[in-house]
């Protein structure tokens, strides 16, 4: 017995010897690095011939260390930290409204007031040039200097001077800053024979209560089945996603596991109320920028096999971050965990290499791993969520693309502004459309105004014709690539009139936001959404979506 234990003790003290030995190892690396860092700057500070700036050194120092990690890893100084807590609330103290550069101008103008916030109360309006905030003047600053002077305390006040391009006029309002929280969910409503529809935007802190809420009101209001829209949903709270899932599924099932380097990071989310409806047919929306708490929520769905997930493959985000705290008010996103959903995949689809600086690398479809759903159905971890039913969005032409970017043109944002200021009220979202003659004279504006826009097909053209030279083609393939080359050319008269209906729906969305807001927005869109109509016909299948869920 006693050569047994003395036997095991010298295995033990081999096994834990290197484990112990790599330790130290470890922190006299760190030790040493972190000495040398602090004597490099300190030589630096004191014989460089220009003075440093500390909070940029040092600063620029900590985010060159943070790139080498994966981006969710995010280093907040002081000035920063509100945009920590931003994302973390979805609460700020300032006016409400997005604001943009028009490139035309070279001015920061006010793009959309939300409803029911200071800009929308006192009057702004999409267009607005903004000019000066109190005594400081803003002609000649970017976005993020006008967003940094229009945020700020709660009840604090400022004078805001604009000038409104339909009218000419400089106008001057007083505004109170306010809690603001950007809404979770912008619209909800009852669409096509009794289906619900919830738009969720983000997980922020309430988002959870404000769900239930809105579906209790669909409930009550006889919806007979549920479309939840977590197209790019770019995720935020975990709790928050569990306590969602939680309104369609038993009180107790586990949703997600976290784990990590320390014991603190590994945990598992339960849910933890009674729900509200177990068995009505759920569709969930997503897309490629649906990530993180987005993909908890329709992972989870998927694996309990809750209801099916319509759209294409969503972007694949397995981490788990923290926020840290550190002195001096600075703060510190980062990442701690993987979590892993009911079937036990983790769909991170990345691996984040530490070497060399760091590089980023896609998880191959190959080197995935089945899981199984509830019912026995296969999905795998490593890529994303794949949908059930794929839905792809139509694709936009090139011109309605050029027509509708901010960084090309400005010609759809004057015809806006100009069309508000000629009519105080239009139909109902849902109802208002653009006339023949409306339509018309935006076109006539695009022609005068001296749009241009690529030629992908031409540039294509041309790209295939200097492969035709190089590999000696070129003189029988001539005659066929000016021909092809006559086709090509572009007529922006006839371009305007081909793809007439899809830019005259941007427009109307542009002119509809003026008026009622995201809100309008969306409800505007529901008509034209193939996936909205894929989940439409999904939803009324009843036999379909049963078989959906068992099919193996």
């Amino acid at each position: 017995m006693k050569k047994t234990l003395l036997c095991m003790a010298t295995l033990l003290t081999l096994w834990f010897a290197p484990s112990i030995a790599n330790k130290k190892n470890h922190n006299f690396e760190v030790s040493k690095n972190l000495q040398i860092f602090n004597e490099i700057f300190k030589n630096l500070d004191l014989m460089y011939v220009d003075t440093l700036n500390p909070s940029q050194a040092i600063g620029d120092a900590i985010n060159g260390m943070l790139e080498a990690l994966d981006p969710y890893t995010v280093y907040y100084p002081a000035d920063k930290d509100k945009d920590l807590k931003m994302m973390i609330t979805g609460k700020y103290a300032g006016i409400g409204s997005v604001v943009r550069y028009n490139r035309q101008l070279k001015r920061v103008i006010i793009e959309e007031p939300y409803e029911n916030m200071p800009a929308a109360e006192v009057g702004l309006k999409k267009g607005d040039i903004i000019l000066s905030i109190d005594d400081s003047v803003m002609t000649s600053k970017n976005v993020t200097d006008v967003s940094e002077r229009l945020r700020g305390d709660a009840g604090s006040t400022f004078v805001l001077k604009v000038k409104r391009p339909s009218t000419g006029k400089t106008m001057s309002f007083k505004i109170t800053r306010r809690n603001i929280k950007v809404p979770a969910i912008p619209y909800y409503g009852v669409i096509s024979d009794s289906i619900g529809y919830i738009c969720l935007t983000s997980f922020t802190e309430g988002c959870a209560k404000e769900m239930r809420r809105t579906f209790v009101d669909l409930k009550n209001r006889g919806i007979k089945s549920l479309m939840l829209d977590l197209r790019g949903n770019g995720g935020g709270s975990l709790s928050e996603a569990v306590d969602i899932i939680n309104m369609w599924v038993p009180r107790g099932v586990t949703l997600v596991e976290t784990k990590g380097k320390l014991s603190q990071s590994n945990r598992k989310y339960k849910t933890r109320y009674e729900p509200i409806d177990t068995v009505m047919p759920l569709a969930v929306l997503v897309d490629g920028e649906t990530a993180s708490a987005s993909e908890i929520t329709s992972g989870s769905i998927q694996d309990l096999d809750r209801g099916v997930v319509i759209g294409v493959r969503t972007y694949g985000k397995g981490l788990v971050q923290v926020p840290i705290d550190l002195p001096y008010g600075s703060s510190l996103k980062v990442t701690t965990s993987k979590y892993y959903i009911p079937s036990g995949r983790c769909i991170q689809a990345y691996n984040y290499k530490h070497s060399n600086g760091g590089y980023t690398e896609h998880i191959a479809d190959s080197l995935t791993s089945v899981f199984n759903t509830r019912n026995g159905r296969e999905v795998r971890d490593g890529g994303g969520i794949k949908p059930d039913i794929e839905s792809r969005p139509d694709t936009l032409p090139n011109i309605a693309v050029y027509l509708n970017s901010l960084d090309t043109t400005e010609v759809m944002l004057n015809y806006v502004i100009d069309y508000i200021a000629t009519h105080p009220t239009i139909a109902p979202a849902s109802q208002f459309k653009l006339s023949d003659a409306d339509y018309d004279d935006f076109k006539s504006r695009v022609l005068a105004s001296g749009f241009t826009y690529d030629n992908m097909s031409g540039k294509t053209l041309d790209e295939l014709e200097k492969y035709a030279k190089f590999e000696g083609y070129y003189d029988d393939a001539k005659e066929t690539i000016d021909l092809l080359r006559s086709k090509f050319k572009h007529n922006l008269s006839a371009d305007l009139d081909r793809h007439r209906s899809v830019i005259c729906h941007l427009i109307e969305r542009n002119i509809i936001t003026a008026y009622y807001y995201q809100a309008g927005s969306i409800e505007a869109s529901i008509g034209y959404d193939k996936t909205i109509d894929k989940a439409i016909e999904t939803l009324k299948d009843q036999a379909g979506y049963k078989a959906i869920l068992h099919r193996k």
